[in-house]
């Protein structure tokens, strides 16, 4: 869910601003199939495919990256992704991947969170996707006896999880927009959503130790979350809905491997990879940079570098 509450805290980020999230690498059991769908229902570009590996996002970047395992099933009440979130340049460009969805029948939840215009929708082997475009002129959230509620600029009060004005949305369009174009420039990975073990030790990892902003932690919805500054402020969100304690999902299952923070250069990585070594965590080079796994055991690729389109 894309809450990107506006943060009071004035505690500014370690970590740098120009920090961005890079590709997530997924686990799937029919590599085909979800090629196919992410190309045909999403757009995306194919970059290479190697055997059992694949690599896709816009024309430009890779965003996602996936691993054929055919034997590999899903776990339930397990830590690991809730969700990945695209985020697109503009409205139209939403309006764009909504109305292709629609126009294909594909089951999905267009939702507006006041702060974001989006929509959630699964890929063929479970994992939940949301398409969205920040709109923080359109409304703000506040925490209200522990709930949350939403003030739309326009006077309306929501809960943030309510019904998309599509006729609005999609009159971003005209009818010589086509809807079957790529994934357009400058759409890239907004955020990640985790199910998590526990608020307090991810909360003090992804603000005290990887250097986000610490972001609000609400703990009647069982949720938190860190950002970048007042707009990114909604980078690595974490719940605890599968369960406080939740154990990691053992080795081969379905769904995400790890996703990917993007330093800004060599210098700022090796500030990060300094304050997690200093925090006594395990650390652990790869070809494209520093592994680490944050205290759900969920997998972290640290590096300077996108993923090359080769």
């Amino acid at each position: 869910m894309t809450l990107e509450i506006p943060s009071t805290n004035t505690k500014p980020a370690i970590i740098q601003a120009t920090t961005r999230l890079g590709h997530v690498h997924l686990t799937v059991a029919n590599l085909d199939r979800q090629l196919q769908f992410y190309t045909r229902v999403l757009g995306f570009t194919l970059h290479w495919h190697e055997g059992a590996e694949a690599a896709l996002g816009t024309e430009a970047e890779v965003l996602l990256r996936l691993t054929e395992n055919p034997t590999a099933r899903r776990f339930q009440h397990t830590t690991g992704m809730y969700h990945f979130a695209i985020l697109y340049p503009s409205r139209k460009e939403l309006a764009r991947a909504i109305g292709r969805l629609f126009a294909m029948r594909y089951p999905n939840s267009p939702t507006d969170h006041g702060v974001s215009k989006t929509t959630y929708l699964d890929d063929l082997e479970g994992n939940t996707i949301e398409l969205y475009v920040r709109s923080l002129e359109d409304g703000k959230f506040e925490i209200v006896n522990g709930e949350m509620v939403v003030h739309y600029a326009d006077g309306r009060v929501g809960t943030g999880r309510d019904p998309l004005d599509l006729d609005a949305l999609f009159s971003e369009l005209t009818d010589e927009d086509r809807l079957d174009l790529p994934l357009p420039e400058g759409t890239r990975l907004g955020h990640v959503h985790l199910y998590g073990s526990s608020l307090e030790k991810s909360m003090h990892f992804y603000a005290n130790i990887l250097g986000y902003q610490e972001g609000p932690l609400i703990a009647n919805f069982r949720m938190g979350e860190v950002g970048l500054d007042e707009v990114q402020n909604h980078v690595v969100a974490f719940n605890t809905w599968k369960g406080e304690g939740a154990p990691p999902a053992p080795a081969g299952a379905l769904g995400m491997q790890h996703f990917t923070i993007v330093l800004p250069d060599a210098g700022e990585l090796q500030k990060v990879v300094e304050r997690v070594t200093a925090a006594g965590l395990p650390t652990e080079q790869v070809a494209d940079g520093t592994l680490v796994r944050d205290p759900s055991q969920i997998n972290i690729l640290l590096t300077d570098h996108m993923l090359p389109v080769k």
